[in-house]
């Protein structure tokens, strides 16, 4: 019993690395993103006037959100996954 416990704790270290990886990446895009607006001119930007500006910064917003989104996400995954490993260590210690 205790080998597949110890089996499913690498499982889920090894699929929350990877998860790790994925959201690093959403945040170097993010990050990128960031740069690239805040090195645009502050007078006359060429967005196709207010509105491809507000647009510029809408999908920018959407980025930032949706990383966030993922970084709950993962840690509730992580949360859970460690609720049911402490579980079954308690129910092992009390056989």
């Amino acid at each position: 019993m205790e080998q597949k416990i110890t089996e499913l704790i690498i499982h889920l270290s090894h699929s929350h690395a990877q998860i790790a990886r994925i959201l690093d990446a959403e945040r170097q895009v993010a990050v990128r993103i960031a740069q690239i607006i805040h090195a645009i001119p502050d007078a006359e930007p060429a967005f196709d006037g207010t509105d491809g500006l507000i647009e510029s910064a809408g999908r920018i917003n959407k980025s930032v959100v949706s990383y966030l989104n993922s970084i709950a996400e993962l840690q509730e995954a992580m949360a859970e996954n460690l609720e049911l490993v402490v579980k079954e260590l308690k129910d092992q210690d009390e056989e």
